[in-house]
């Protein structure tokens, strides 16, 4: 059963107060929501469009940026409306939604990262059973847990933020809703629900973040008994890997596996990684991958020509 809340609605007070600042911030977003979603959709439609691109790792990719996309969507559209506003509010029900599909493709990008390391780890360290371990009917399976289990995460955390009590202030210090601030406004001791907060999205990060940096670890030990040909191509496909990974995690380790406090500059690591990582992802994919450069380059080359027919 749910506690009853006297609150219906919170204000975001957002990253700044001043008008300057926040017409500043308007346009940043915009720019980084549209870059964001040029680089992930161009990412989709290339491995979607492309046969050269059809092993598992491109597969994985798809998903990536699929989450990447949606992630970030969550977040920057209200965030680029609420920048114009004087006041920005959201209702509580609205809030709750935004708290599980954040959590939901934050989980998801987790997963689908693992699963990126366990398809590098199984092509380079046992190439000759690669296509019969990495299959599509088993790809396609690993990726549906993945969805499942980042269902059962965003689950608990509207668990946590269902119960908490809300009777007073309504004021969430952020930009947008997530258990954190959210913690903050609750009119009962939180700390069994910051406990279990950190014990679900705290753990996930540190324990997924542990396992791929052993994987990667595993893998350029591995790479020794490769040739320099082979060397050099799996050492650029794990350096972009890594780079992701570090990116990610760094952040949301910091935000959520320490106790309920919070620090000024909480908001701006939160912009990193919910805003600034969708957008970072597809060019470090596309700048270090000389295959999805050429299957972009030949999707232009058949949409210039489509045009040049019409």
């Amino acid at each position: 059963m749910w506690l009853n809340n006297n609150v219906t609605e919170f204000i975001l007070l957002g990253l700044t107060q001043d008008p300057f600042r926040k017409k500043i911030l308007f346009v940043v977003f915009l720019l980084f929501y549209m870059g964001t979603l040029l680089g992930n959709l161009l990412i989709i439609a290339t491995i979607k469009t492309s046969q050269a691109l059809g092993s598992p790792m491109y597969f994985f990719l798809f998903y990536l940026s699929l989450s990447d996309t949606c992630f970030s969507t969550t977040i920057a559209p209200r965030t680029i409306v609420d920048s114009l506003l004087k006041e920005a509010s959201i209702s509580f029900t609205e809030c709750i939604i935004q708290v599980f599909t954040f959590h939901f493709f934050g989980c998801l990008e987790i997963f689908i990262l693992i699963l990126m390391a366990v398809d590098r780890y199984v092509a380079i360290c046992k190439p000759l059973h690669y296509m019969t371990i990495m299959s599509r009917r088993v790809c396609g399976v690993l990726v549906a847990i993945a969805w499942v289990g980042s269902c059962v995460h965003s689950l608990v955390q509207i668990f946590l933020a269902l119960s908490l009590p809300f009777c007073g202030p309504n004021e969430i210090d952020h930009y947008f809703c997530d258990l954190q601030p959210l913690l903050k406004l609750a009119c009962s001791d939180t700390y069994l629900i910051n406990l279990l907060l950190v014990s679900n999205s705290g753990a996930i990060c540190t324990v997924s973040f542990l396992m791929l940096m052993v994987s990667y670890v595993i893998i350029l030990r591995s790479l020794r008994n490769h040739s320099a040909e082979g060397r050099r191509k799996a050492l650029s496909t794990c350096i972009s890997h890594i780079i992701v990974v570090i990116l990610f995690f760094g952040p949301c380790i910091f935000i959520y596996t320490r106790p309920a406090t919070t620090f000024p500059m909480d908001k701006m690591i939160a912009i990193f990684y919910s805003i600034g990582t969708p957008l970072l992802n597809p060019l470090i994919y596309t700048l270090r991958n000389a295959e999805v450069k050429n299957a972009m380059k030949k999707l232009w080359r058949k949409k210039v020509v489509s045009d040049d027919r019409k």
